[in-house]
């Protein structure tokens, strides 16, 4: 009889003592050797998913985004991975393998390298801290509480590929993704301007084939703790004038209180939208994404038995 498949937690510590030799690794390679120090048995191996995937690999990789996020991993491009000295300290504080929550534990704990969980804020809104076990939820609930923690590890994956690459991508990006929104309208284009006195505004979008109306965009391609604030906006503002009584500030990292109050009482209408939400939109509008699997649920048809 075949064996209970580890959970993915369980593949944790046995990744960090794979990688403890502080190798670069890519995740095909790394993934053979964390089945060979935990002995799977083959035909545990040979086990697949639907979408085809080896299962104890699917498992593997939820373990590195997770290790990745506290900062136990690093990844220094597409799907390699190193150890980092959090890494290291969790090997010996959990020799016999460590759960999520214990882990996550650590990220509040101010002697610890681990750092906080992060969670975009979609999913800090309907995410409780300490999650449901899967017996206790309906399979319904399964899929969706699966769905919502991998749009959550797409979203964070998202804004870093977002803030490592150069501005003029970034603002190329936040075009495509109004257009896909549908703010180029029927006929409409959008491009990023390219005039040096452009007054800060990086983008344009024609609802019209005339240009008639128009959408203008500044995007800020900025790392997490550098804040949009209130002079950022009044200087967005300021390149409006003449031009249109609206525009959208789009950036990779947050807006300050000033900025958001500056935002809601200034006549120009200011359309802010943050990283967490940037991310949320590009997700839903299938912008620098692609559907990996559907899955469908079926339910009688009570009609056909009528």
């Amino acid at each position: 009889m075949l064996k209970e498949m580890p959970a993915w937690e369980v593949f944790m510590i046995p990744t960090l003592q794979v990688m403890s030799d502080g190798v670069v690794r890519h995740r095909r390679e790394l993934q053979p050797l964390v089945a060979d120090l935990m002995r799977l048995p083959q035909e545990q191996r040979d086990e697949m998913i639907s979408s085809g995937q080896k299962k104890f690999e699917n498992r593997i990789g939820w373990g590195l985004s997770f290790l990745t996020n506290v900062g136990a991993l690093e990844r220094p491009r597409r799907a390699n991975y190193v150890i980092t000295d959090a890494g290291r300290e969790l090997i010996p504080k959990f020799p016999e393998g460590a759960t999520e929550r214990e882990i996550r534990k650590l990220g509040h704990d101010p002697t610890s390298l681990i750092r906080p969980y992060k969670k975009s804020e979609r999913a800090s809104a309907t995410t409780v801290e300490e999650p449901n076990t899967p017996e206790s939820l309906t399979p319904i609930e399964q899929i969706e509480s699966g769905i919502e923690r991998i749009r959550e590890e797409v979203s964070i994956e998202l804004l870093s590929k977002l803030q490592g690459r150069e501005p003029g991508f970034f603002e190329e990006a936040v075009v495509e993704l109004l257009l896909a929104m549908g703010y180029g309208g029927t006929s409409g284009v959008g491009a990023v301007t390219k005039m040096s006195n452009d007054g800060g505004i990086d983008g344009v979008i024609d609802q019209d084939i005339l240009g008639l109306n128009r959408v203008y965009i500044q995007a800020k391609r900025y790392s997490e703790n550098n804040i949009v604030g209130r002079p950022d906006l009044q200087g967005f503002v300021g390149a409006l004038s003449g031009k249109a009584d609206s525009g959208v500030f789009i950036t990779t990292s947050r807006f300050s209180d000033a900025a958001v109050t500056y935002a809601k009482n200034v006549p120009t209408r200011i359309i802010l939208i943050d990283g967490s939400r940037l991310t949320d939109l590009m997700i839903r509008y299938g912008v620098g994404v692609q559907v990996r699997e559907t899955y469908k649920i079926v339910e009688i048809d009570e009609d056909f038995f009528a």
